[in-house]
């Protein structure tokens, strides 16, 4: 059985958090990446 503890169950819900966190802000690193990818090619086409 798993534990049950107060303890046990805010620890847990941490890492979740922190799991979550760190997938969300990944994914805002690889938009932002993407969006000044096409803001360099079109700046350079309006060259």
């Amino acid at each position: 059985m798993g534990d049950k503890s107060p303890k046990s169950t805010q620890k847990k819900a941490s890492q979740k958090a922190a799991v979550t966190n760190a997938a969300e802000s990944k994914k805002q690193q690889l938009i932002q990446s993407q969006q000044a990818t096409k803001a360099k090619a079109a700046a350079s086409k309006k060259r």
